[in-house]
């Protein structure tokens, strides 16, 4: 990511109280440099004497020079020295002095601009002096030069101090962050960012102020402190908004962060907005390279590595002309991943991955990539030499550096471990990795990002998972299936119920959504507030990302001689989708068995058949062929379990089964499988989460909290049929339901159940919500809890619905309650019948009040429900999940 420094020139804005002087070119031709100019020619066209007039064409050289035109730029610098010296002024002669050699510099002439502003320096002392020497401080960070330029930073500080100019006081210590960033030193880099702000506040600079704040987000993001990042960017996006001016140098950072946080699809559409208000503002060529080269890494994130390769060929074309030679390289670099995404090895991209390292001009995290890319291709090609040269090279960053960079470190080690068949020493490193990026997630408060940030340990789990595999250890392979997944139920949520600014957001969110749903319901427009849902979203899931982890570790490894004791009777069967192939560890008392059952592709097109038979039945269609629609759920139920199970079926005995799928298949109906229909089973994220879900314990107090949302077919007709059924009851209906009494209800219940219509949200799994009497009650409200309902009943369409994300992580109502102490959850994973679901809820309570678990009371309801088609359906579209 890049970090800014304005310019090496003035940036401060003129004051808009003061009249208009020549000198305020120099301020201008970075603040607003069309109108630098635009004033510039004007000036001239008036035929100054040669003091203004140097100004004057210095102004244009400086905006020619920093939006790529640096050869007429250099002409006009040349231009304003010589009547600086015909002027008499050493001073005026220096500054344009100063601003050639930095055009020299940028032109790929480096050491005569360096001598170029060698002689500004001698012509100058006193505050002068020290904006030359901050000048030359500036180039020799570019350069990577980080001790000369602090010891130019030294000695300008004081006379700059000295003479009271704060502007260039704080330029010092910005560009002092900057070299400190180059070290890696966020810490202090921060430090001098913070006061270059504080000093830019008391001035008229209010760009240069935010550039400040925005440097600290990135200081922030180099440290590994996501949420401290967001949040510097989005105050920074609101000081932007007055200035109405394009903010690409935002959105290139933005990009950055939501890319390290595995957010791509959101990286994408920021790049493509940025490019589109850019192109509209017709902004500097500069300014648009660096934008195509952000949004094809963010195209090359998301999975679209064709529309990376033409992003980054356009890149490479503007910073060629402009002379770019860092950032050239950098988007040479994306180039070369991108045909490697593409497909295809070859001898010469393996040259151009070569030649992206040996031209020595990234930074280190970007070197580390082009070693690992470099790595990888030499192995395709079976090149070992030249393989374990660049994979070295990667392995020498685990050790420093933020943990995404020391992540890929490991990974560097794991690949050569592997090539070099060192089982032992590939395993160590995978773990190690992974440790690694467990350190980052803990950091993370927003149970989106914990899940979303375990993409960038996929290759090191998936690794040391097909070594398990072909090493026919089942236990082994059962080790390294949970340590990857579910893992962000190993950290400790963060509950935002504190944040009074987030609570707001989500009442009103609540009552935008029940203004749209009467707007529908009369056929009124709906544009604006549908406008307004949006932003209000967008908020909450902004603000919701600032949230800090708690830092530390927690163990959240599987041991497999626990679990195993733990079983008693029962059958864990764990699902790993594995190179597309599904593959069963069947676990019983004291052993792991494992199969290879089909193809994960094939599973997920049998589960798409049979859900769109339950729903077809939920409709209960007059005029409708329920014969028909059952045949197909008969003949989906074998398709099911021979692509699910394939051999493993013949061994899950006689008693209950615990069902762990990945994520992509966490909502598939298991009763349909002819070896699941007629026994107790649940559904758990993973087996550590059954073992923590199994030692659960139920509070002292067996309340029961009920609660009915508006607009269901029956009007919520089991809720007063089940309020009767116990006798400590609290039971919310009406205006009582509302999204806060029925959080309050739930918080700590023995048993909560909610009737009211489900909402997934696929686009936006945290969105997804039940339907309360002053709005949407989503996954944002049930993550406040203090503690959730021991057990908890949700007959809602959609309600077991989980969005897979990250590597193998689960986000949805389900996913946010497991970790906060909820021990077993019955949900619909599709369309239920509102009037059919009536009896089988009275029938699942009944068998509780009974001392029935969740699993064996939905197993007594799908045996017994033989009635209408509906029934049935919805009777297998409910599941029992946990161990509760």
């Amino acid at each position: 990511m890049r970090v800014y420094a304005n310019s090496v020139e003035r940036t401060a804005t003129p004051a808009e109280a003061k009249p208009y002087s020549e000198e305020d070119l120099l301020l201008l031709a970075v603040a607003r440099p069309r109108e630098a100019i635009a004033r510039a020619r004007s000036l001239l066209a008036t035929r100054p004497d040669p003091y203004v007039a140097s100004i004057a064409h210095q102004a244009v050289g400086i905006v020619l020079r920093d939006t790529g035109d640096i050869s007429d730029g250099v002409s006009e610098l040349h231009a304003a020295l010589r009547l600086a010296t015909r002027s008499g002024s050493a001073e005026r002669a220096a500054d344009v002095l100063a601003s050639l050699g930095v055009a020299f510099v940028h032109a790929g002439r480096t050491a005569h601009g360096l001598k170029v502003l060698d002689r500004a320096i001698q012509l100058v002392d006193g505050g002068p002096l020290g904006r030359a020497l901050y000048r030359r401080a500036a180039v020799l960070w570019m350069l990577g030069r980080y001790e000369a330029a602090l010891e130019d930073l030294r000695r300008a500080e004081n006379p700059l101090k000295q003479a009271g100019d704060l502007v260039w006081t704080a330029r010092v210590l910005n560009v002092r962050g900057l070299v400190y960033m180059g070290a890696g030193l966020p810490g202090r880099a921060d430090a001098d960012f913070a006061a270059a702000g504080r000093l830019l506040a008391e001035t008229n600079d209010e760009r240069g102020s935010i550039h400040a704040l925005l440097n600290r987000g990135i200081a922030a993001f180099r440290s590994g402190d996501l949420p401290a990042a967001l949040s510097f960017f989005d105050e920074a996006d609101i000081r932007y908004r007055p200035l109405n001016i394009p903010r690409p140098e935002l959105s290139r950072a933005r990009c950055a962060v939501l890319l390290a946080a595995g957010l791509t699809g959101e990286a994408l559409s920021e790049a493509d907005a940025a490019l589109q208000d850019f192109e509209q503002a017709n902004g500097w060529s500069t300014k648009k390279a660096e934008l195509l080269l952000t949004a094809a890494e963010c195209a090359l994130a998301g999975g679209e590595p064709t529309l990376a390769v033409e992003r980054v060929q356009a890149a490479c074309r503007l910073f060629r002309s402009q002379r770019r030679d860092k950032d050239l390289a950098q988007a040479r670099l994306v180039l070369v991943e991108a045909r490697y995404a593409v497909g295809g090895v070859s001898g010469r991209l393996l040259s151009a991955a070569n030649d992206a390292v040996v031209r020595d001009q990234l930074r280190p995290d970007e070197a580390a990539r082009a070693h690992l890319l470099a790595g990888r291709i030499a192995l395709e090609l079976g090149r070992r030499a030249d393989a374990e040269r660049h994979l070295l090279a990667v392995a020498r960053t685990r050790r420093r550096g933020p943990a995404i960079s020391r992540t890929s470190g490991w990974l560097g080690v794991a690949l050569l471990a592997e090539a070099s068949e060192e089982p032992r020493r590939m395993l160590a490193a995978c773990r190690r990795g992974l440790e690694v990026l467990d350190e980052h997630r803990w950091t993370l408060g927003a149970s989106e990002l914990r899940a979303q940030a375990t993409a960038h340990g996929t290759e090191l789990a998936t690794i040391a998972l097909r070594y398990a595999a072909k090493a026919g250890s089942p236990r082994l392979f059962l080790g390294w299936a949970e340590r990857w997944r579910a893992t962000s139920a190993s950290v400790p949520a963060v509950r935002p119920s504190a944040d009074p600014e987030l609570n707001a957001d989500l009442a009103m969110l609540r009552t935008v959504a029940v203004r749209l749903d009467e707007a529908r319901e009369r056929g009124a427009p709906t544009a604006a507030l549908q406008r307004e849902q949006v932003r209000l979203e967008g908020v909450v899931r902004a603000r919701s990302l600032l949230a800090r982890g708690t830092g530390s570790a927690v163990n959240g490894g599987l041991h497999t001689a626990e679990l195993l004791d733990q079983l008693d009777g029962a059958r864990l069967i764990e699902l790993v989708d594995l190179d597309g192939v599904l593959h069963v560890l069947v676990c019983s008392a004291g052993r792991v068995r494992q199969f290879r059952a089909g193809a994960t592709a094939d599973a997920v097109r049998a589960a798409e058949y049979a859900g769109f038979a339950l729903r077809r039945l939920a409709r209960d269609r007059p005029h409708s062929d329920p014969d028909s629609t059952l045949a197909i759920l008969a003949a989906a139920g074998p398709r099911l379990e021979t692509a699910l199970l394939g051999s493993a079926a013949a061994y899950l005995g006689d008693g209950p089964v615990v069902v762990v799928p990945p994520g992509k298949l966490h909502g598939i109906p298991w009763a349909l499988l002819p070896a699941l229909r007629r026994r107790v089973f649940s559904v758990v994220p993973s087996a550590a989460a059954w073992l923590r879900a199994r030692t659960a314990l139920p509070p002292a107090r067996r309340h029961v909290a009920l609660a009915c949302g508006p607009g269901l077919t029956t009007d919520g007709a089991e809720v007063p049929l089940v309020a009767k059924l116990y006798d400590d009851v609290t039971v919310l209906s009406g205006v009582q339901a509302s999204a806060r009494n029925v959080l309050s209800a739930l918080d700590g219940a023995w048993l909560g159940h909610i009737a009211a219509h489900g909402s997934f949200r696929s686009d936006s799994p945290l969105f997804s919500s039940l339907r309360m009497h002053d709005g949407p009650l989503t996954v944002y409200d049930f993550e406040q809890l203090g503690r959730a309902p021991y057990r908890l009943v949700l007959s809602s369409c959609d309600s077991g619905v989980l969005a897979p994300v990250g590597a193998d992580e689960l986000l949805g109502l389900v996913a946010s309650l497991l970790p906060l102490g909820t021990a077993g959850i019955v949900a619909g994973v599709v369309q239920l019948n509102d009037r059919a679901v009536v009896p089988l809820m009275v029938q699942l309570h009944e068998h509780l009040r009974a001392g029935r678990g969740l699993a064996e009371a939905m197993y007594s309801v799908r045996r017994d429900a033989t009635g209408e088609p509906a029934e049935r359906a919805a009777a297998v579209s409910l599941l029992a999940l946990g161990a509760g």
